[in-house]
């Protein structure tokens, strides 16, 4: 059992517009809009770091939650691009916070990563010991974007959005799943085996996707992975007030409300201004959400998102701060 009491989320000042982007890749922003319902993205800045991004997000979220960092059990950050490989980037937002008290940890599942977290939070907090669990997705995906290719670098922004967890009733399903079949659909490419001994250049670690692939896992998963977790929950999927899907494309959102006969109203939609920024996107979407007062107790919602792995995950839960 575990519920969210607080929010935050933080986005780079620097703002890259569609009209912006035509200076360095052959596109237009008709058609980026057209094929994706991106506007903008941020940017964050050469010396802005994911655990920054992370931190600000989570100083939000503990503000939001009316708790101090030493009262935290755990921190969770889920990231694609971590500040560093060794030390995770948990230890870098613990070390600011001055979270004393919390272990640390780091996990990937790409942009299910934040619906991961809260199945990893959940489970911690039947532990007797846990109080609260601070759960980040993280991402600075301009740092590893290919910005001459096209397809992908129109996608891709930075930001974080964090949750505060502890025990009682919120959280009624959660469902999350992978098929590493598809690994090659959506990657950054792999470490060689020695540099040194061999001889070996560096790994690649640009996006390459797939899109096409990515498009046709994702348009089956989204609506299958959440009706898996309402079920779970013992819900009614037509009944929920609020779905948070992960803001990757808008025609991917605009499938799932057909497949699932559920109004495009119900669905909450920042991409325009936010881009693809992975584990912090429904993190991000949330916090607009609390901020902007659009949720209230009792409210049903769901979150459901896809990512590299491939992975997928959906949430059902019952807004209860």
């Amino acid at each position: 059992m575990a519920r969210i009491i607080g929010t935050g989320s933080y986005l780079p000042r620097s703002i890259v517009t569609n009209k912006e982007m035509e200076k360095y890749v052959d596109t237009t922003d008709e058609w980026i809009v057209t094929r994706t319902g991106i506007k903008e993205r941020h940017m964050s800045q050469s010396d802005e770091n994911t655990g920054d991004l992370a931190y600000e997000a989570a100083a939000r979220a503990l503000k939001n939650a009316g708790i101090g960092a030493k009262e935290l059990s755990y921190i969770l950050v889920a990231t694609t691009t971590p500040q560093s490989l060794v030390p995770n980037t948990s230890c870098y937002v613990q070390a600011r916070l001055g979270a004393v008290n919390a272990s640390c940890l780091d996990l990937n599942a790409a942009c299910t990563g934040f619906i991961y977290g809260l199945e990893v939070a959940e489970a911690l907090l039947n532990l007797p010991d846990m109080g609260f669990i601070l759960v980040i997705g993280a991402e600075v995906l301009t740092k590893i974007t290919d910005f001459e290719d096209r397809s992908t670098c129109v996608l891709f922004g930075d930001g974080a959005g964090a949750a505060v967890l502890t025990k009682g009733d919120g959280i009624k399903g959660i469902i999350t799943g992978s098929d590493g079949t598809k690994a090659a659909c959506l990657n950054t490419g792999t470490f060689p085996v020695s540099n040194v001994l061999t001889g070996e250049k560096p790994f690649e670690h640009l996006v390459h996707m797939d899109g096409k692939e990515v498009y046709k896992f994702a348009v089956n998963i989204l609506p299958e992975a959440m009706k898996a977790a309402v079920a779970r929950g013992n819900g009614n999927i037509h009944e929920l007030d609020h779905i948070i899907p992960h803001q990757a494309n808008i025609r991917i959102i605009e499938a799932a409300s057909k497949r699932l006969d559920i109004p495009m109203e119900k669905f909450f939609i920042n991409i325009e201004k936010t881009g693809n920024t992975s584990a912090a996107s429904i993190a991000i979407a949330l916090d607009e959400m609390n901020q902007n007062h659009a949720l209230r107790n009792g409210d049903r919602i769901a979150l459901v998102g896809f990512g590299g792995g491939l992975t997928y995950g959906a949430v059902y839960l019952e807004w209860n701060m």
